[in-house]
């Protein structure tokens, strides 16, 4: 896992509290997660992190501290890209801990649930700590049949949203050498930005072939070839039905979904404006959050310098929508064969749509040469491009049920 359940901490009143806290939840049978490394990442060697993140990571890293009373491994792994952890720790500090419409312990709650779809028991037990901290029922805690009936209400649309959002309705709302492959990469990346200013012939109906051809590849790319491991009991107690994941958007033989055309209800034109009338600033914070993410470049690639990435950047992107039925038909899919290698495809689809499943196997096989710190700037891409496609189906599905 990129973050681990360990419970090292980088400063020591930080760890202080953490220890206080699991003692705390234990008394109360809360179950602490278990130690899987040493450090905030099982991938990530713990000293390289402060290196990478330098003296601007340390600074955000302070601020959090200040905020919360903690710093936890998810912010220090998102420290390597200082100005990508300000714009989330905002949204996060907005959406949990300042007033809002919802009191501070169910927000844990809907928390708990939303990481134990994912069987993250690292965010599990530190939503539960929080949960019972912000005044929450410890009886809530033995699972999700023992609390209000409003909050498992939004087991069904929590589990769509998790693993299969295309299926969420109106009805919901209401109811070869690393070197070389560098080079490659790169000389891809260049070739794709002159041709671009050479395509305009290209017909609507050949954007759409190719569309429909990286959907169909994409059932080629196996998501891991590890099984689920056994659920610990402090996450088992949280889900219902929980064999429901994520299934290929287009599967052989079975009829798919429409496709979600982006241009019908783009999260710009619609989803922006609406999520702002429903909870205001927050439209505001997940835009920002959204457009620092795809816009973040040192316009670096693994040892090379002053190299625009942004073709590579919107390949993934857009690669993520794909795997989840949306379509851009101004975006010429044939990108993505050319940018992204196959192991890539399979731990951006692991992380995507599996990230239970996610090994450091898989992890250290694609992008050989490249920094850990260009590593996590593809899982923050993943992390908001997978979220703002699960955005973009509720969001419809609000409208449509509103209108």
């Amino acid at each position: 896992m990129l973050v681990a359940g360990s419970p090292c901490s980088p400063a020591g009143p930080e760890e202080h509290r953490g220890c206080g806290a699991r003692r705390d939840g234990q008394e109360r049978g809360v179950e602490a997660a278990r130690e899987l490394a040493r450090g905030p990442s099982a991938f990530i060697p713990l000293g390289e992190i402060p290196q990478e993140g330098g003296e601007s990571s340390l600074h955000q890293l302070l601020e959090a501290f200040v905020s919360a009373g903690r710093v936890d491994h998810v912010a220090m792994v998102m420290g390597l890209h200082p100005q990508y952890l300000s714009s989330f720790w905002k949204t996060q500090c907005l959406l949990l801990r300042m007033d809002g419409p919802l009191p501070y312990h169910k927000r844990h709650y809907i928390a708990i649930m939303a990481a134990a779809r994912h069987r993250c028991s690292y965010l599990v037990g530190l939503h539960m700590r929080e949960f019972l901290q912000t005044g929450g029922s410890p009886a809530w805690l033995q699972g999700l049949h023992c609390a209000p009936q409003k909050l498992r209400n939004l087991n069904e649309i929590n589990k769509l949203l998790a693993h299969r959002p295309w299926l969420v309705t109106k009805e919901h709302i209401e109811g070869t050498d690393a070197m070389q492959e560098v080079e490659v990469l790169m000389e891809r990346m260049k070739l794709l930005q002159e041709n671009q200013l050479q395509e305009d012939g290209v017909t609507q109906e050949e954007m759409a072939t190719r569309f429909e051809l990286e959907k169909t590849e994409s059932l080629l790319v196996p998501s891991s070839d590890v099984l689920d491991p056994s659920l610990q009991s402090n996450i088992r107690c949280f889900l219902e039905d929980p064999e429901f994941g994520y299934k290929d958007f287009t599967r052989r033989g079975e009829q798919a979904p429409p496709t979600f055309r982006a241009q019908d209800y783009t999260w710009e034109d619609h989803g922006y404006s609406l999520i702002n009338r429903l909870y205001p600033d927050v439209g505001q914070l997940l835009d920002e959050k959204f457009q620092v993410v795809y816009n973040l470049t040192y316009n670096t690639i693994a040892m090379h310098c002053g190299v625009d990435t942004s073709v590579l950047r919107r390949a993934i992107w857009n690669y993520v929508h794909c795997v989840f039925g949306i379509r851009y038909d101004d975006y010429d899919y044939g990108e993505v064969n050319q940018l992204l290698e196959r192991n890539l495809k399979v731990y951006i689809k692991t992380v995507a749509c599996y990230p239970e499943r996610t090994t450091k196997q898989i992890y250290a096989q694609f992008w050989r040469h490249f920094k850990h710190s260009e590593k996590v700037h593809i899982n923050l891409l993943l992390l908001e491009a997978r979220m703002q496609a699960a955005l973009l189906y509720a969001l419809r599905a609000v409208t449509r049920y509103m209108t």
